[in-house]
Parts: structure tokens; C-alpha cells; sequence
């Protein structure tokens, strides 16, 4: 794999790079830079600026507002807007349901709903998950029953991510029976705010509320709302988590923070008595910067497919894996070297003066170790690391 880049493409990150440091908005950076948490109207900003750049959703077919980038530059301006400090978009709506949406959409769900979302001035929820089907997601049990031009909509969703700040989700539901399991499920959008609906807060371990629990009573959703065929939704399902597998990488955030982890490191009074356990926790940090950069190298062979204008490859699989475990041993450095200084817990970072009372203690402390703690789910959603190694043992007809 020839890594080099060309002319064009150094010329495009210099140019995305002075983007963000001239015209992103500062406060958003200070605020994450501070260890604050992001409320809506800051993601809203986020998203509309990069959506007036015409930069929102680098992955998009030009015909439907995407900027005709080449998978060389939007792997460019990700590692760009995650050195430049700047948030990850809300992915639910840009990367998940709207490719669904563009490629098996009709021609009024298009109209309706895309322009929402690259603009940014809409947030969208994932409904997949539900008690006692999470990994097994084929084992869903929420029903939508046909009554005249609409279903009605009853159960439960579970580890609904910021569904507190939608205002669509997309959901599985079964509409049939049938004896595989896979068959009779349906892909539904709607209001969020539809009667019916009800939005049950998660808070995490680390004090954070990114979570949700989404109960449906009698939801009443007009069928103009189903995406493609009625029980063909375990098929567009499928194509949805590959583009949200490979997502999972964040490969430029992590090289930041092992950035700052040696420079914290460098920094730390270690002293002679400490000077074996310094030695290991570089020793450890390299050995994460190795896992890191094979990481990178999946996920550039899993993005190769795209240029084509295929799905990512089999490899989004592993991705899942590398990613997450890779996220979890960043985080796992940083509880290492905050030692003491990691026990205390702060679940509301939202105020600019969270830090007050808290100068003694060092300021990359308290949202490290919210970090680890929410880092633990990661093995978890979106597909098991178990689930995900029976998918790679198939491929490989194991």
C-alpha cells in the first residue's frame, strides 16, 4: 500500500486545516478543550458551520449535496477535524440513516428528510436494540401492525444514544412472524415527539446522560414512512452497520490523545522511587501507538471498496474490534498516570466553571476517567466484539 500522498491531496489538508483553525467556531474547541460535555445547540453549531462549508457529509454521492471527495480526502479531513480538536459529527442521522434513506428511499423520502440533515438542522435516534436483544438484534420484539395507511407501533428500545436531543429516530420492527428470524422486519422513521412515544434518561457510569430507554405505546406511523419493502429491513440493516463499523476508528482523536499522554508522562513527577513504573508506562504506551497504526491500516484496506462505490469491505468487522479495544487501552493509560487524582467523579461537565474548587487536581483527570468509564461499552454496542468475531469466523469459513 502506497501511503504517500499526492500534490492535490497535501494541498487539500492544508486547506481543510486553515479551515478549522480560522473559521470553526473557537468557542465549541475551547469548550471541549475546558473537559466540558456538549449540549445541542453547540452540536447544531458544529454541524451547520461545516454544512454552510458544504463540508457535513463528506460520504454522500454528489447528487445529494455530498462534496465529491475522493476516500482519500474525506480520511484527510477526518484526521483534520480530529486534530483541530473539534467534535465528531452526530452520526445517527449523516452516516447511518441517510445513506439507507439515498439508496433505498423513494424519491419524497429524499426530499423530505436529506436536506434536514445536511444542514444539520435535524438529529436523528437509532431504534435497533432492545431488552434482551442487543447482540442477537434478528430477536427484536417490537411490533408494527398495519391498520389502514399507517402502523401502530408498540415495545421497546434500549441504549437509544442521544435520543434526548432527536427529533427523528429510525427503527427495526417486526411486522410478520416468520420462521427465520431475519425475515418479517421492517425499517420505520418518525417524529420523536409523536404521542407515544416516550424518552426514559440512562445515565452511565461516567455520570454522563448519553443513553436512553425509548418506549413505544400505540405509536401511529404513516406508511409513506417505511424505507424500501415491508420486511426487507434486516437487509438495509445490514448495509447500514457496515458504514457504522468502520466509523468506530477515530483513528486522528487517539493519536492526540497518546500526544498528550506523552507529553502529561514527560511531565509527571516520577521521581527515582517511580522510575521502574515510568518505564512501563512508556513501555505500554508505545505498544498502544503500534496497536494504533495497525488499526489505521485496516481501516484504509476496509475503505478502499468505496472508491468504487461499493460497500466498505469485510473488514469493518475487525474494525469494530481494533477500534474499540484500541479506544479502551488509550483510556485505560490515562487512569494509570491520573492515579489518586482519578477518584473523584464530576457527572455535570456542562458549565464553563466545573474546575472551580478543583485547581489541585490535574486538569485532564476528571473527563480522562469519564472517558474509561464510558470506553467500557464500546466492546459492547453497535456489535459485540464476541458477535463480531463469529461474523469474521464465517467470512474465513471457520
Amino acid at each position: 500500500m502506497d501511503m504517500r500522498l499526492s500534490a492535490e491531496d497535501e494541498a487539500f489538508r492544508t486547506v481543510v486545516r486553515d479551515w478549522f483553525r480560522d473559521e470553526y467556531p473557537r468557542d465549541i474547541i475551547a469548550r471541549l478543550a475546558n473537559g466540558q460535555t456538549l449540549g445541542k445547540a453547540q452540536l447544531s453549531a458544529s454541524e451547520q458551520a461545516m454544512g454552510a462549508r458544504g463540508w457535513l457529509a463528506p460520504g454522500w454521492p454528489e447528487e445529494y449535496g455530498g462534496p465529491g471527495w475522493t476516500v482519500t480526502q474525506r480520511f484527510i479531513f477526518d484526521e483534520e477535524l480530529e486534530r483541530a480538536g473539534a467534535p465528531n459529527v452526530s452520526p445517527m442521522g449523516l452516516l447511518y440513516v441517510a445513506p439507507i434513506i439515498y439508496t433505498f428511499g423513494t424519491p419524497e423520502q429524499k426530499q423530505r428528510w436529506l436536506g434536514d440533515i445536511l444542514t444539520g438542522k435535524t438529529f436523528w435516534a437509532q431504534g435497533y436494540s432492545e431488552p434482551e436483544s442487543g447482540s442477537d438484534l434478528a430477536s427484536l420484539r417490537t411490533s408494527a401492525v398495519l391498520d389502514g395507511d399507517s402502523y401502530i407501533v408498540n415495545g421497546e428500545k434500549i441504549w437509544t444514544s442521544d435520543a434526548h436531543l432527536a427529533d427523528w429516530i429510525f427503527c427495526l420492527v417486526r411486522t410478520e412472524t416468520t420462521p427465520r428470524k431475519q425475515d418479517g422486519i421492517s425499517f420505520l422513521c418518525f417524529d420523536i415527539h409523536s404521542p407515544g412515544v416516550e424518552v426514559v434518561p440512562i445515565i452511565t457510569i461516567d455520570g454522563g446522560h448519553h443513553l436512553n430507554r425509548v418506549v413505544l405505546t400505540n405509536v401511529r406511523v404513516p406508511v409513506e414512512n417505511r424505507i424500501g419493502e415491508e420486511g426487507k429491513g434486516w437487509s438495509y440493516a445490514r448495509h447500514l452497520l457496515s458504514y457504522e463499523r468502520t466509523s468506530y476508528a477515530h483513528v486522528a482523536a487517539k493519536r492526540r490523545q497518546l500526544i498528550q499522554l506523552r507529553k502529561l508522562s514527560a511531565e509527571a513527577p516520577w521521581g527515582d522511587d517511580l522510575a521502574d513504573q515510568a518505564s512501563g508506562f512508556r513501555r505500554r504506551l508505545a505498544e498502544v501507538e503500534v496497536q494504533l497504526d495497525a488499526l489505521e491500516m485496516t481501516v484504509l484496506r476496509a475503505l478502499a471498496p468505496l472508491a468504487s462505490g461499493q460497500a466498505p469491505g469485510d473488514e469493518a468487522s475487525i474494525i469494530k474490534i481494533a477500534a474499540t479495544e484500541t479506544a479502551q487501552a488509550v483510556t485505560e493509560l490515562y487512569v494509570e498516570l491520573a492515579g489518586v487524582y482519578g477518584l473523584p467523579m464530576f457527572a455535570d461537565r456542562s458549565r464553563p466553571d466545573w474546575r472551580a474548587g478543583l485547581e489541585d487536581i490535574p486538569a485532564f483527570a476528571a473527563p480522562a476517567i469519564a472517558s474509561y468509564f464510558i470506553t467500557r461499552a464500546q466492546t459492547i454496542y453497535g456489535g459485540t466484539t464476541e458477535i463480531q468475531k463469529n461474523i469474521i469466523g464465517r467470512q474465513l469459513g471457520v
